[in-house]
């Protein structure tokens, strides 16, 4: 299991994009070359291929408009967690659900979580929503939803490759509440986080 001892957390950022960059190359953009853009704003520029996805991704890192906990071994980025505002990240799957249930906006999002292939099944997704939930505090704190899988009353295993948001148990384990379904196997999960002091 990886320990906080084994690795350190970086923010994305113009001077971490390197290692970011390396990490979804090593993984070819993953899931087709999405380069964890889906959830940003949709426009012209978005999903107009790999490239197009890695330039405007990168151009949102630049503005500050693109966040991630990066898991680092070293200079190496091993994993990271998507988290934004929800100007910052608008999309949601099942947007018409969502809406049609939801009380009011949280201040943030975690929307998306990868893990390196040869780092998976160690803990590291922990770290990177963890790392995600620190840098929130630091920028103030406040009401964070994530959308993880829901496998409560699955019986048949998923893969890990799959679980792009990790799954209701690991958020109940970081201490997020239950708030509501959303689509078949997703749901909604909240906490506040209190700002750092």
């Amino acid at each position: 299991m990886a320990t906080e001892s084994s690795y350190t957390i970086a923010p994305l950022s113009a001077e971490t994009w390197l290692a970011f960059d390396a990490l979804v190359q090593r993984h070819n953009g993953i899931f087709g070359g999405c380069w964890c853009i889906w959830f940003h704003p949709d426009g012209p520029e978005r999903g107009q291929g790999a490239e197009a996805n890695r330039a405007l991704k990168k151009a949102y890192v630049e503005q500050g408009k693109a966040h991630a906990a990066l898991v680092m071994d070293g200079d190496e980025a091993i994993a990271w967690a998507e988290y934004g505002t929800p100007a910052e990240l608008p999309t949601l799957h099942h947007r018409k659900q969502y809406d049609a249930t939801k009380t009011a906006d949280p201040d943030y999002r975690i929307t998306c979580v990868f893990v390196d292939k040869r780092h998976r099944r160690q803990g590291v997704t922990e770290l990177a929503i963890t790392g995600a939930l620190d840098l929130i505090a630091r920028a103030g704190g406040g009401r964070v939803e994530s959308y993880p899988h829901d496998l409560t009353d699955q019986t048949k295993k998923m893969s890990s490759s799959f679980l792009y948001n990790g799954t209701r148990r690991l958020y109940e384990r970081l201490g997020f509440a239950y708030d509501r379904p959303k689509g078949l196997k997703n749901c909604v999960m909240v906490k506040t986080v209190a700002p750092a002091s």
